[in-house]
């Protein structure tokens, strides 16, 4: 048994599970009469998994059950929709197989917004007064936290921060284009997505850099426009990285134990965004048409357009940095929370949460490490008993065929999960896999898109 909470393995022990719960961990468990008795000598057991960025598309049959074949036990949506919601009532009551979900408001943004209505249900403000109100309707419509993004005003978001405190509600996301990482931290933001900000703020040329930020001017719904020019100011801060505002900048997020949820899964499919668009993810079978379609789109409108080839070097180039900077936060205290941005081009529910964990060792954590990134460190913020192999904890669990310990890798080789306290064996796993892929190949190409990825993807 691996506990990434502690750091620690326990050879040779028994997991008693009665209910929901685990209620017993040890080398001399007393076992019950009449106990269903699973022989996993051999194999190891891990926490279930986290991801902490995800956006559903709304189909039932594909995403909550590929999220429990991949040993993923707990997600966080971060953009609600009434689908999502009720799922989580369903799979509370036990008459749906699915995750745990912490659901997000919908995505609160500058006005004007640089999503498009018309693809995405977004919150636009303007002001003070109008982000108080929208996290008041958020919150009233069943929101855990509030989402903010990336062309909120200062005076905006201040007031998000103060009125989310009232609610008694967290805000997390995007730090905005009008303010600096430390800012936005200060504020009390309790997740950082996507490291936004950060090489601005590791700069030796933050103020020219964020006046270059101020002048961009966009109208309503030009994402594209927003994704191109910023980079271009991205990867100006990249080449005037300062390791001792980078330093200054770590030991202050980590004294704040401000959270950072880098999706270097999303980093890693835009970076490489031509060569994504080119190639055969068997994976893809998972999906149905419409979500194909759906992501197609936005890797070809949102990221491909306006994206000369003779940039692709500067984007792998970026990409590096951005793995590095994980590396150099971890190394420095900042608490890392897995999370892949479901919804972006080359993401597939479940799947995509291993690839995290392939680029987080890959960014100098230890195998150990980027569990616990993916277990224990999730729970202790989402404020649930999840997380860790021991008594009293929700019995969430992965059976692994191989240590993951050896090699990240092996996290994919699942023989058994536990979700809430039942059991699926190898078996069970395998015809959950084909029953995702059939219902995926029998779903019509017109078949609609109950919710749109609120961050990095919107459908035709």
């Amino acid at each position: 048994m691996i506990d990434p909470a502690r750091g620690r393995i326990l050879p040779d022990v028994t997991v008693l599970v009665r209910g929901g719960e685990i209620a017993a961990v040890g080398p001399a468990v007393r076992v019950p009469q009449g106990t269903q008795v699973v022989d996993l000598r051999g194999k190891y057991v891990i926490p279930g998994l986290a991801d902490l960025h995800v956006h559903s598309n709304g189909f039932e049959a594909i995403e909550p059950p590929l999220y429990i074949a991949n040993g993923v036990t707990t997600v966080r949506e971060m953009s609600g929709t009434p689908t999502v919601h009720d799922w989580r009532r369903r799979i509370e009551a036990g008459s749906l197989l699915g995750p745990r979900w912490a659901i997000g408001s919908q995505i609160v943004d500058g006005k004007p917004s640089i999503w498009n209505p018309e693809f995405l249900a977004v919150v636009q403000v303007a002001d003070a007064a109008e982000a108080r109100a929208a996290v008041r309707q958020q919150v009233a419509q069943g929101a855990d936290f509030i989402k903010v993004y990336s062309r909120l005003s200062r005076a905006a978001l201040v007031e998000i921060a103060a009125e989310t405190r009232r609610q008694g509600v967290p805000f997390a996301g995007h730090v905005p284009d009008s303010m600096s990482i430390t800012q936005t931290a200060d504020l009390g933001i309790g997740t950082i997505e996507h490291l936004y900000g950060m090489f601005y703020a590791t700069s030796w040329r933050e103020t020219r850099l964020r006046e270059q930020l101020a002048r961009i001017k966009l109208e309503l719904g030009d994402y594209n426009g927003w994704f191109n020019r910023t980079r271009t100011v991205e990867y100006a801060a990249l080449r005037s990285y300062s390791p001792v505002k980078a330093r200054e900048l770590f030991e202050r997020l980590a004294r704040r134990r401000t959270r950072i949820v880098p999706t270097l899964t999303m980093h890693n499919g835009l970076a490489h965004a031509r060569e994504l668009s080119q190639r055969d993810d068997p994976r893809r079978k998972y999906l149905p048409a419409a979500a194909l379609a759906a992501l197609d789109f936005a890797l070809n409108e949102l990221y491909l357009k306006g994206r000369d080839p003779s940039l692709d070097a500067g984007w792998a180039e970026l990409f590096q940095a951005q793995q590095r900077v994980v590396g150099d936060l971890h190394r420095a205290g900042v608490p890392l929370m897995t999370g892949t941005d479901i919804g972006t081009p080359g993401a597939v529910p479940g799947f995509s949460l291993h690839d995290e964990l392939v680029l987080l060792v890959g960014a100098g954590l230890s195998p150990m490490d980027a569990l616990r990134a993916a277990t224990a460190e999730p729970a202790g913020y989402l404020g649930t008993r999840t997380g860790r192999v021991t008594e009293g904890y929700a019995a969430d669990l992965v059976v692994l065929d191989a240590n993951p310990l050896h090699d990240i890798r092996n996290t994919q080789r699942i023989i058994g999960v536990v979700a809430r306290g039942r059991y699926l064996d190898h078996a069970t796993r395998e015809q959950l896999l084909r029953d995702v892929a059939s219902a995926a190949k029998s779903m019509p190409p017109t078949a609609t898109l109950a919710a749109t990825c609120a961050c990095h993807h919107a459908h035709p």
